[in-house]
């Protein structure tokens, strides 16, 4: 039996993504501060024994390791020529973890720049390197897309525009990076989780939801709620996702520990689900332990 569409599988139950990528590069010891996305051509059997990982912990869908690989991103390494050949490799390693059953995810992340008028970038040009990213990611065999980490509404809606540009057929997921701003949550950039539904449901995406941030556990269970309140009261029908951090790290030794172990991350996500949330997975400091954790807790 073959598996289900993609745009099926989501709205049928809980889907799990995997969970952080630099967490577990820096538990191999690799450098701070390196591309992590060259490493799709350097050391691709680190990255493919963390996706193994996550696939046999219990993850739906492995998100490919180009988070960094845009023109803009890769060019401060003096690696902007490498986006396709970085792109195509990171399909490659994940569809070896998630085998012919499961999904591979596009990832694609923030330039790290800033748009005119606040900074030098170019919209037009912007577009165009998302654009290239995706049809790179796309030519490999990605399944899907996941936009993520956005803290601008208007770069997230350029690269929603460049990945429908180039692929009107695959699922788009869309994630943004909030904080808590008082009694409510905003991103870096201050967009508010109304706004973020308002402007980017109506570009036709699949899924929409949060990843990332500096908030105890509790908080993501808040922001949850405020997304599906603002789901529900824009009447579209879209998936809500959900990447917390296991927690907010302490200083130890020079280095960021992340004390939230499996247990208690399911426990947080058990109620992110049941506030109305399907597509589920971990970012910084999360391993394969918080996704065997998300998976025996919300699948049994």
């Amino acid at each position: 039996m073959g598996r289900l569409d993609l745009r099926e599988r989501i709205k049928d139950g809980v889907f799990l993504l995997d969970g952080a990528m630099g967490t577990q590069l820096m538990a191999r010891k690799i450098e701070v501060g390196k591309c992590n996305d060259v490493l799709n051509i350097e050391s691709p059997e680190i990255i493919n024994e963390i996706q193994n990982s996550y696939s046999q912990a219990g993850s739906d869908a492995i998100i490919t390791n180009t988070f960094g690989a845009n023109k803009y991103a890769l060019g401060r390494y003096g690696l902007a020529d490498k986006v396709e050949e970085l792109n195509k490799a990171g399909v490659e390693i994940a569809r070896r973890a998630a085998g012919d059953e499961k999904y591979v995810l596009g990832d694609i992340g923030p330039s790290g720049d800033f748009l005119q008028p606040l900074g030098d970038l170019n919209p037009a040009e912007l577009r165009d390197a998302f654009a290239v990213q995706a049809k790179s990611l796309l030519d490999a065999g990605a399944d899907g897309f996941i936009i993520e980490t956005m803290t601008a509404i208007e770069e997230a809606v350029i690269a929603v525009e460049a990945v429908k540009s180039v692929s009107a057929d695959l699922p788009v997921f869309v994630s943004m990076a909030f904080d808590k701003a008082g009694e409510d949550f905003r991103t870096m950039m201050g967009v508010d989780v109304d706004s973020a539904v308002s402007k980017i449901v109506p570009l036709g995406v699949d899924a929409i939801g949060f990843n990332c941030g500096k908030m105890i556990l509790s908080d993501y269970v808040g922001l949850a709620e405020r997304f599906v309140l603002a789901v529900k009261a824009f009447g579209k029908d879209v998936v809500i996702l959900a990447e917390p951090n296991a927690g907010i790290p302490e200083l130890i030794d020079d280095q960021a520990v992340y004390k939230v172990k499996g247990e208690e991350f399911a426990a947080t996500a058990e109620k992110i689900h049941l506030a109305g949330v399907n597509i589920l997975g971990g970012c910084c400091g999360t391993g394969p332990e918080h996704i065997e954790a998300l998976a025996k807790k919300l699948k049994n």
